[in-house]
């Protein structure tokens, strides 16, 4: 998992790379490193964030006017300087940066070790780079093109040449890769933010397709070398929204812009009226004649799933699944013409999750896709998209997204249940409308009490979420999001599996989150929590009906406005997510970039 970043002008590409590199940290920070030609290939790069790779170039007075940079996710072989990339040929006149996983790379580092050449690195960019030189006859294009020919995975690769100093090769595959036009410079980047200062006009490299680009001008040329039309598309995200806009951390920020988000993402699908226009993005002819609907989803998204799960079973007689994409794909799938596949990524660019997919589309099963991304792998792929409105995310625990996701999916589910049965609930859909400002409400009303809450959690090891039906699903999501940020073991489970098991491990100062909003459910799961509370955990409520007695059963309790019962996960979910938020700022930990995670997952 890496970032890659590219410049080629006439000003310094020093500052451009670092720039662009540190938009591009949460993609990876266990290296990182720029190469700029000025006379000579000048290569820098370090273990460790970028900040340490400031500390080397900072005062040097690099002059190139191109260059390339990477920051990296090690997958493979230690986090070393050696390791780093940009990694160099043999000869030292090819730089190569890269994203992705080369699946055959030993088998080609044994040929090349086979033909006189030697290594310093584990990395696969230096497997590509020795390639590269083995095949460069005079044109570096027809070189990369060769190379990448035997590449087997999924990359992303810029290359620089000494022997070509005027130009940047640029080569993907399943790995996100975007180049934008500037005036006199060009630029190249993992990430469309990476960009926004610099310019709007951009292309997205599609898999296999190969570009040249020099400060005045981009080739595109397609797998079978042949040039190709470049159609630019322009970016209408505003730059402060991947700004912290003063909040502290980028989590903080985005647990704030939630009632934005799911305004944003159910405005004009949902009119004042209570019409559902979801037509033109989902097709009737998609729907018509399924008989077995399938969820895939990784992580945060995966939790989003089996909310749509829940929604659709209350609506529809026909089999619903949900499952890991990492599972899916490996699994006996059965799934066909009359399946309908509805697979959900923030970035699209999600590799378990791509692949799941394709295995079910062999299938002939169709793809509605729920993504943040238009220019997504996945938004390509899919049969019909669903964009999510909840604007880039930066921070690597998503909340943001998460609630965009489970209003795109309530829409979805009424609109299905439209399509098959005839009937829409009104009262979900007038309820659905009102979320927005309810998510303020929350925000305002309970994250005084969190902030103080969580200091109970900064010496904790362990911490039990608790709920039932539809809760369970949310207490799913508020375990990952504690134990991602505050390294806190975190387990959800069914209130009523408490005494097969995990009632064993509950003793006195044990963390508890009870959800219990809803209310056909609350005289059980109070009971499960008064279990708890006797053998001394200490549990926070998050709860929905305010009339209720709650004393006896946790240490505080935390009221989410009333809702249908069906949107409460909307709601509950954000206690959890500031809980998990001020806990780890009580432990100094970093928020935005927890240890060995990555925000966009894009090698299995």
């Amino acid at each position: 998992m890496s970032g890659v970043i590219g410049y080629v002008g006439n000003k310094a590409a020093k500052p451009f790379l670092l720039q662009g590199l540190n938009k591009l940290e949460y993609r990876g920070y266990d290296s990182a490193g720029i190469c700029e030609f000025d006379d000579q290939l000048n290569v820098y790069k370090t273990k460790g964030r970028l900040s340490e790779l400031n500390k080397i170039v900072e005062d040097k007075d690099l002059k190139g006017t191109i260059g390339i940079g990477h920051t990296a996710w090690v997958t493979h072989g230690a986090p070393t300087t050696e390791n780093a990339e940009p990694q160099l040929s043999s000869d030292g006149s090819i730089a190569v940066v890269s994203d992705g996983i080369i699946e055959n790379a030993q088998q080609l580092k044994s040929q090349l070790l086979e033909a006189g050449y030697s290594f310093t690195s584990e990395s696969a960019a230096e497997v590509i780079a020795h390639l590269i030189e083995n095949n460069y006859q005079a044109d570096l294009l027809q070189a990369v093109q060769a190379t990448v020919k035997v590449l087997q995975g999924s990359y992303a690769i810029l290359v620089l040449s000494a022997k070509h100093p005027q130009e940047i090769i640029a080569a993907k595959s399943e790995s996100p890769l975007v180049i934008g036009i500037g005036s006199n410079e060009n630029y190249c980047a993992s990430d469309v933010q990476a960009l926004l200062d610099y310019t709007r006009e951009v292309y997205i490299l599609q898999d296999g397709e190969c570009a040249r680009i020099t400060k005045d001008h981009i080739e595109l040329f397609d797998q079978a070398g042949f040039i190709k039309d470049l159609q630019t598309e322009y970016i209408e995200w505003d730059q402060v929204q991947v700004e912290k806009d003063g909040y502290e951390h980028f989590m903080l920020k985005e647990i704030h812009e939630q009632p934005k988000g799911v305004r944003e993402t159910i405005a004009n699908r949902l009119d004042s009226s209570g019409q559902l226009n979801l037509a033109e993005e989902i097709p009737p002819e998609l729907v018509k004649g399924i008989n077995k609907i399938q969820f895939i989803a990784c992580g945060t998204a995966y939790h989003a799933c089996l909310y749509g799960k829940y929604l659709l079973e209350q609506f529809l007689d026909i089999p619903v699944e949900a499952e890991y994409a990492s599972e899916y794909r490996y699994n006996r799938v059965k799934a066909d013409q009359n399946t309908l596949l509805i697979v959900l990524s923030q970035s699209g660019e999600t590799a378990d999750t791509l692949g799941a997919m394709r295995v079910a589309q062999d299938k002939g099963a169709r793809v509605l896709a729920v993504t943040n991304v238009i220019s997504s792998t996945l938004a390509r792929e899919a049969d019909a998209v669903m964009l999510t409105h909840a604007g880039p995310e930066i921070a690597v625990a998503s909340t943001k997204a998460y609630t965009a996701q489970l209003a795109c999916l309530c829409l979805i589910a009424i609109y299905i249940s439209q399509q098959l049965n005839g009937v829409v609930d009104q009262e979900l859909l007038t309820g659905l409308r009102m979320i927005p400002e309810q998510i303020q409400k929350v925000l305002h009303d309970c994250e005084p009490i969190v902030q103080e809450y969580a200091n109970r959690y900064a010496t904790a090891t362990d911490a039990f979420f608790l709920g039932r039906g539809i809760d369970y699903l949310s207490a799913m999501e508020g375990q990952l999001k504690l134990k991602e940020t505050s390294y806190i073991h975190g387990e959800a489970l069914p209130g009523g599996e408490l005494k097969h098991g995990t009632m064993a491990l509950i003793a006195p100062g044990v963390q508890v989150v009870g959800l219990a909003t809803q209310k056909v459910l609350l005289d059980k799961i109070i009971s499960n929590l008064q279990e708890v509370k006797a053998r001394g955990g200490e549990i926070l409520i998050i709860a929905m009906d305010q009339d209720f007695d709650y004393s006896n059963a946790g240490n505080q309790t935390i009221f989410i406005p009333e809702v249908h019962p069906l949107l409460a996960p909307m709601l509950s979910v954000v206690p959890m997510q500031l809980l998990a938020y001020y806990t780890t700022k009580a432990k100094g930990l970093d928020v935005d970039k927890p240890r060995n995670l990555v925000k966009s997952v894009t090698v299995e």
